[in-house]
């Protein structure tokens, strides 16, 4: 499982024309999993995401995490995060997770997420989307939970 984190002053989806996610500060996540992830991974991976201390305190240091300032997450599944470009030219994903394992891993990581936070906003599964954020910063990180 994979997650490019984000920290953004504001950041929405849209799809079909319609907002269906939309956060002030807090972190944009771009979740991309695996072909080999199981659902027993999201745990370590979300108190990694809502613990980091990637925002900034009274001194101007990285010391505070989005749950330390009650911040919001903004959930988007990205498959292509495990895009393969090695050979030619078009990017291959056979090592992304097929809809039908990738959306309950999803979920479960969207519901663990809300459990510590008390709300989350995502966008669509399976969706094409239209993300726009104010990357504040910026600052991006990447947390990965590599399984088995």
């Amino acid at each position: 499982m994979k997650v490019v984190a984000q920290r953004v002053k504001e950041a929405k989806v849209v799809v079909d024309g319609e907002v269906c996610g939309t956060i002030g500060s807090g972190i944009l996540v771009l979740l991309g999993i695996h072909k080999d992830d199981t659902p027993e991974e999201t745990s370590w991976l979300v108190n990694k995401l809502v613990n980091l201390r990637f925002f900034q305190d009274e001194n101007g240091k990285m010391n505070l995490s989005v749950k330390d300032l009650g911040g919001e997450i903004l959930v988007v599944s990205q498959f292509t995060l495990y895009a393969n470009c090695n050979g030619g030219r078009r990017p291959a994903f056979i090592d992304a997770a097929p809809p039908n394992i990738a959306e309950p891993i999803y979920e479960k990581f969207v519901s663990e997420v809300k459990n510590e936070l008390g709300r989350v906003e995502t966008g669509k599964f399976g969706a094409y989307m239209e993300v726009s954020l104010i990357n504040d910063g910026p600052v991006t990180v990447i947390l990965e939970k590599k399984g088995k």
